[in-house]
């Protein structure tokens, strides 16, 4: 068993708030990031597969497939964007960076599962000091 990872990059904003919830209980559990103005990130995306080296390739998979595969799949959608409004796959979610890793799971998993490999896991660094890890 190997793993690989590629790295992407995207920037996006969001907001931290439920809707059933007054500003205040907004702003006393998610703080700054109830802002109702939004705020921003520059996210850092991991995205590691797993499995057997093809003998003939020498490859797990393709990293420029992979690469494209990210970054339609999820890159493309996101970047520059609103995962509150403007993203499909967060559509009635609360975009935590948490939630975002689980959606981004969710998009790529059948995708890499169609190449032979295994989605191992998603890593988002939201800030160079705060990151989620999700292994499915």
């Amino acid at each position: 068993m190997i793993y690989i990872t590629r790295k992407a990059s995207f920037n996006a904003a969001h907001k931290l708030s439920r809707p059933d919830w007054t500003a205040e209980e907004n702003e006393a559990v998610y703080g700054k990031c109830a802002n109702p103005n939004w705020h921003g990130h520059n996210y850092q995306l991991y995205v590691t597969v797993k499995g057997e080296v093809n003998p003939e390739t020498g490859f797990l998979v393709d990293l420029k497939w992979l690469k494209d595969i990210i970054n339609v799949s999820v890159v493309d959608k996101i970047d520059h964007r609103n995962l509150n409004l403007d993203v499909d796959f967060m559509k009635d979610k609360l975009a935590s960076t948490e939630n975002l890793a689980i959606a981004i799971w969710d998009e790529l998993y059948s995708l890499i599962a169609e190449s032979g490999a295994h989605l191992h896991s998603i890593k988002i660094y939201e800030t160079e000091n705060n990151f989620v890890e999700y292994f499915g």
